[in-house]
């Protein structure tokens, strides 16, 4: 079977086809995007997922389904199902949807239509409070892809790929609350994530080279790897309860 391609300008320009004058923006966010959120140059995707917001005036199921066969096609050419919200749970998610609101107005670009305006900045308290909660997810996620692994290095190393984007996310949030500059380079995000929680980065960084393709790790290491990436996220967890409740108790 032929590999399905598609750029960000088709994805665009058909997502405009299935909802009309019911779409309100289409934006690209994450590493892929420009930090400035200035118009991307379009045509082919270049490698690695792009994960994209649409937002709309208002959603049906009949309107899910004009989009479907478009957002189907994204997945199979290898990137995340496009977010799609109303523009008014776009406006009312900035507290139980912090971490993700923050981390697309810090860096994205607008692909049609235009971002609401932001309501000021995200509030500090959900962003610590979300961060609690998700990290913790995350751990416990991750401790049940080990025992459905069952020491399976393939499963071990898809485990890892699969949940390298949400700990970034972490990582980004954590260093956000913290007040510092939010790297371009994932690697740099780790590596000062990693000085503020006191935890290994190595174990992250050869998971970020793996989902690349720059550096595969070995079925032979995979466990190894997986062990020291476990013991970080419990680390990490453990730096985020210990910030939040300081917090609190001031």
């Amino acid at each position: 079977m032929a590999k399905v391609t598609m750029t960000q300008d088709q994805l665009t320009q058909r997502l405009q086809g299935a909802l009309g004058a019911e779409l309100v923006a289409v934006v690209l966010y994450g590493s892929a995007a420009r930090p400035s959120g200035t118009a991307s140059p379009g045509g082919a995707v270049p490698s690695g997922a792009r994960n994209i917001l649409v937002l709309v005036r208002a959603l049906t199921p009949a309107a899910l389904r004009l989009a479907a066969r478009t957002t189907h096609d994204w997945i199979a050419a290898g990137h995340p199902a496009p977010l799609i919200m109303t523009e008014g749970e776009w406006r009312a998610s900035r507290d139980i949807f912090a971490m993700e609101v923050a981390d697309i107005l810090d860096r994205h670009e607008v692909l049609a239509g235009a971002l609401p305006a932001a309501a000021g900045p995200v509030d500090r308290a959900h962003l610590r409070h979300q961060l609690e909660f998700e990290a913790m997810g995350k751990l416990l996620a991750i401790r049940q892809g080990i025992l459905a692994a069952d020491g399976d290095a393939t499963r071990e190393l898809q485990l890892l790929a699969a949940t390298k984007s949400g700990v970034l996310v972490l990582f980004r949030t954590l260093l956000r609350l913290q007040g510092e500059r939010i790297p371009a380079d994932p690697t740099e995000v780790v590596r000062q994530a990693a000085a503020r929680a006191d935890f290994d980065a190595a174990p992250f960084l050869r998971v970020l080279g793996h989902a690349t393709g720059a550096a595969v790790i070995p079925h032979g290491e995979a466990d190894a790897v997986l062990t020291g990436y476990h013991q970080g996220i419990e680390r990490f967890v453990a730096h985020v309860d210990r910030l939040t409740h300081a917090v609190s108790d001031t």
